[in-house]
């Protein structure tokens, strides 16, 4: 879809035809949002995730809220009960659903086969169904200078494109990603609204490939060179017929009609260590370009966006999410160590019911409490990170077009957005 200008677009035929330019701002402390964090992360705690609606709202907020483009802040409307009632909502749909897989799986015979083979494609799917309809709900609770953003189009045709690419994604190994994301961030512009005003998303999968092909080789590569490497010192005909007849030592009997069998076997475990690590090393540029590539490809009908973030920003996040870790997880094997000394001056070597349920609670506690405090610190380094250099280094052009806005759309419901929660796809 050509960009829409203009009228065609929804905005006055007064606007300047010569672009204007601005930044955008984010003005939020982190020793703020480290509050906001902490806070929910001890109601999380003690009301068992319940106050997690509570928490999304609150960072939603302060996010949108610190977040200026000429001069004014967006504005988050949603509110936690909103989330909870669509997370409710979205747990009575899907109640029944696994149910009814729990029982066909329970069966004998095909039915049950095909009902644990179908399960996860119809999650999948279901997954892609409510990221678009929860992007509708944010959307239409994101407000600029009193317009609300707001989303039309199909959720099921965007999860049919978005299951087709995954598929395409694993047949290529990765490689289909880039058109992808391309295709799928162009399908939801074109249905985003500012007001009266069209969006439209003008990045390019082709380039998107060009620029992540070094790091698609650097870590597929090594996986490739072991599969070759294990079809040719493998002799897999001779696999199949000794699995097939059973019987005892069967790695025995391949290693003596395959020689090479336990050093294809280093190498494939070995190139797996290799690309994990590359995978894990190059991730912070990953995510660097992919939002560089989306940031710049975002048009709000005459409006474009320019983005200029670096890679080294991603990375520094990153190792501040480390540094942090670290000095957390030193704190709780210390508590871990401290509770220890307690638990045997109380209870020594006692094998009581009381001993028992003191170290299962302890051990519980200790989890959660790991568990909740990293989460909290990725959220105040990598995710405030990304949030704060992504929009820093965004460049608008264009900014005419935002004092001619008309006000359209209505909110969404929130179903969408607890279907997501409920499937463990959702985001900010």
């Amino acid at each position: 879809m050509a960009v829409l200008e203009g009228n065609a677009a929804g905005a006055p035929a007064s606007v300047p035809s010569v672009p204007e330019t601005g930044p955008v701002r984010f003005t939020g402390e982190a020793r703020a949002y480290w509050r906001i964090l902490a806070r929910g992360a001890v109601l999380l705690a003690v009301t068992l995730g319940i106050y997690r609606f509570w928490l999304a709202t609150d960072v939603r907020r302060y996010l949108w809220g610190h977040t200026e483009v000429k001069g004014d802040s967006l504005e988050y409307a949603g509110t936690a009960l909103e989330l909870l009632l669509g997370f409710l909502i979205a747990i009575a749909l899907l109640v029944p659903l696994y149910v009814g897989f729990f029982l066909l799986a329970l069966s004998l015979g095909p039915i049950g086969q095909a009902a644990s083979v179908l399960g996860f494609p119809v999650l999948a799917f279901l997954g892609q169904f409510a990221v678009y309809r929860a992007r509708r709900y944010r959307l239409t609770r994101t407000v600029f200078r009193g317009v609300r953003f707001h989303q039309d189009g199909s959720a099921l045709r965007y999860a049919v494109c978005a299951m087709f690419w995954w598929v395409m994604i694993g047949l290529t190994l990765g490689l289909a990603y880039p058109f992808a994301q391309a295709n799928l961030e162009r399908f939801k512009m074109e249905h985003t609204y500012f007001g009266n005003v069209v969006g439209h998303f003008a990045g390019s999968g082709f380039r998107l490939f060009l620029r992540g092909l070094a790091m698609w080789l650097l870590v597929m590569g090594p996986l490739v060179f072991a599969l070759m490497v294990a079809t040719a010192m493998i002799d897999w005909d001779v696999v199949a017929e000794i699995a097939d007849r059973g019987g005892d030592d069967i790695l025995g009997r391949i290693e003596g009609a395959n020689p090479g069998f336990y050093d294809a076997i280093v190498i494939a475990i070995t190139a797996v260590i290799v690309s994990l690590v590359t995978a894990a090393l190059l991730f912070p540029a990953f995510q660097a370009m992919m939002m560089r590539w989306w940031l710049s490809g975002l048009q709000l009908g005459g409006m474009t966006v320019r983005s200029r973030l670096r890679m080294r920003q991603i990375y520094g996040a990153y190792l501040r999410f480390l540094l942090w870790g670290l000095l957390f997880l030193v704190a709780a094997f210390g508590v871990a160590v401290l509770g220890s000394i307690i638990f045997y001056a109380v209870f020594g070597s006692s094998e009581s019911m009381a001993a028992e349920i003191a170290g299962a609670l302890g051990a519980v506690a200790l989890y959660v409490v790991v568990m909740l405090g990293f989460s909290a610190i990725y959220q105040a380094t990598v995710k405030l990170a990304l949030w704060r250099h992504g929009a820093e280094s965004v460049e608008l052009q264009g900014t005419a077009l935002l004092d001619h806005v008309k006000a359209a759309g209505a909110p969404g419901s929130a179903v969408g957005e607890g279907l997501a929660d409920a499937l463990n796809v959702g985001g900010l």
